[in-house]
């Protein structure tokens, strides 16, 4: 008997006939023998209807009662749930992120994880019922409820499937696994069968939507073994089949992964790019142009210094066009601490991703790269590169031409 934690994405809650199927999926692995978890997003679109029902009332909304707001859809999802498991005879019972023991720091709307207390739903498991449990939230030291940020419920499910070492992590999604590239792009994408960590955080970093950020380093960190399947499937298919099914996130290389040069390309179109011009040459340039927008919340991606010329030098970052603008009078409110000249920014850019492990073991990845998007006339504003992966930065307006040219140029659509 082992110990599972699934996992369903907002589409496969989307209405009560698919919350059904969730049940009717969720007691084939209960009836096997298994002990479950359920970590449900809530119905999808509710979220968003959430928070435009706030930007109603207050056009920023104050974090904490947004997250107060924001939570309530997933509280939803698991009352439906396990109703759906009550009407078909199974014990169900439902949890918030809170009495689920689920803390988190005070950072509302982008909170993070710090401790799960799982005394309550071992018990629970331990007298033979499902367990579910809301995914995106918890709940801070002062009792406030927080929420871990869009795609928070993978971060979740990851976290209590850690939490309780669980034998398996599967999360259910609207695709069927995890995909050369975005198939709605490229015609030839093609699933993978298996894929390590490394290359599956560098693929959700960079703008894959599979899988939220989070909840890679979660199951890298703590060897959570983790698999993306289908939840449109047959409910009722084959135990069996479906257990081999979608992507497997394995821990290390095996052999025959070393032929893929490549194994994905990745891209984010809400993408900005802020240039701070003739700022003085100095030490700490960086991080006073940074300190204060990392104060602000808002992340960084790629970073270019140019060489100084008479004292002074042009400092480049990029910043989700979500932030843009908030970054932008952040430095503008900075102009007399750092002494720059000019700031200037463009909001409509992309970054393209090539990633894999085989780069470690593989020469000419990059001028591959950088030939193919010249052939195609596209310029290259930034780079940024690590171990197994090349990112470019982009006009927006060349991302799909990119990721179909680079897609080909590294066969990917090949077995």
């Amino acid at each position: 008997m082992a110990l599972i934690v699934h996992k369903y994405g907002g589409t496969s809650m989307g209405s009560t006939d698919r919350i059904k199927n969730v049940a009717a999926r969720v007691a084939k692995w209960h009836d096997a023998g298994h002990k479950i978890v359920v970590v449900p997003s809530a119905m999808s679109g509710e979220t968003n209807r959430l928070i435009g029902l706030a930007k109603e009332i207050m056009a920023q909304p104050d974090p904490r009662e947004l997250d107060m707001i924001a939570s309530t859809g997933e509280q939803v999802s698991v009352g439906l749930l396990a109703m759906a498991l009550l009407a078909i005879g199974k014990d169900a019972v439902s949890y918030t992120g809170w009495q689920a023991g689920i803390r988190t720091d005070s950072a509302f709307t982008k909170a993070r994880i710090q401790s799960i207390d799982d005394t309550r739903v071992r018990a629970d498991l331990d007298a033979g019922k499902i367990v579910i449990i809301t995914g995106f939230q918890g709940m801070d030291e002062e009792g406030n409820i927080s929420t871990l940020g869009r795609g928070g419920s993978d971060t979740s499910a990851v976290a209590i499937a850690a939490a309780l070492k669980a034998d398996e992590c599967l999360i259910y999604t609207d695709v069927d696994g995890v995909y050369t590239t975005d198939p709605r792009v490229v015609d030839e994408a093609r699933r993978l069968e298996k894929i390590t960590f490394e290359e599956m955080l560098e693929l959700a970093s960079l703008g894959s939507k599979v899988l939220q950020t989070r909840s890679v380093e979660f199951a890298g960190n703590y060897q959570v073994p983790t698999r993306v399947l289908s939840s449109l499937t047959n409910p009722l298919m084959p135990l069996e089949e479906e257990a081999k099914s979608g992507t497997l996130i394995s821990f290390e290389e095996e052999t025959n992964m070393e032929q893929a040069v490549i194994s994905g390309i990745a891209f984010t179109r809400d993408e900005a790019k802020i240039t701070v011009i003739g700022v003085p040459d100095k030490p700490g340039v960086a991080f006073h142009i940074l300190g204060p927008v990392s104060d602000a919340n808002i992340e960084v991606d790629m970073i270019i210094q140019n060489q100084s010329v008479d004292g002074k030098t042009d400092f480049t970052f990029t910043v989700s066009r979500n932030d843009y603008q908030r970054a932008m009078s952040v430095l503008e409110s900075q102009r007399d601490e750092l002494g720059y000249t000019r700031l200037v920014g463009d909001a409509k850019v992309s970054k393209v991703s090539a990633v894999g492990v085989g780069m470690r073991s593989h020469v000419g990845v990059a001028s591959q790269m950088f030939r193919t998007l010249a052939e195609e006339g596209i310029n290259i504003m930034m780079i940024s590169t690590s171990e197994i992966k090349i990112s470019v930065l982009i006009d927006e307006k060349y991302m799909e031409l990119a990721v179909r040219a680079l897609h080909k140029a590294f066969d990917l659509e090949k077995a």
